[in-house]
């Protein structure tokens, strides 16, 4: 089941109600449009996922979405290896898409600490969008 959600609005809302980061954002609105419940325990282990804890490795809109992914292809009985295809050709399409996985790449003036927060939260928006056409289109 597709749930119809505003993106835009939850989006901001995670950010600035809830300040979580950029993978939890995008795992939770994920969830929230495919009638998916998430343990908090998977939530707890996003915390850091934010290009690698503020590192500037992986795109944490990335790696949500991959776990996603994951979830929701177990939900609709994937194996695991056409999961592990899936999640190729997402982070395949995201680069062809973005430019890059990489959350320096994407957020070139990183993570220091005058920047406002929350930075991310156009990307966030349209980062949401693509991987839910692409689970409609993909998956299910």
């Amino acid at each position: 089941m597709i749930e119809k959600i505003n993106i835009k609005e939850r989006v901001h809302n995670y950010y600035w109600q809830e300040d979580l980061n950029c993978a939890t954002t995008i795992l939770k609105v994920l969830a929230e449009m495919f009638a998916v419940d998430l343990e908090k325990q998977l939530i707890d282990a996003a915390i850091g996922m934010h290009g690698a804890g503020k590192f500037g490795a992986q795109c944490g809109l990335v790696e949500g979405s991959l776990l996603f992914l994951g979830i929701y292809g177990r939900k609709q009985n994937f194996s695991k290896e056409d999961i592990i295809r899936l999640c190729y050709n997402f982070a395949d399409q995201f680069e062809h898409e973005y430019g890059s996985l990489i959350c320096k790449d994407l957020r070139p003036a990183g993570f220091k600490k005058d920047n406002p927060p929350h930075l991310c939260e156009e990307i966030t928006n349209s980062a949401a969008k693509f991987a839910s056409n692409y689970i409609k289109t993909k998956v299910i």
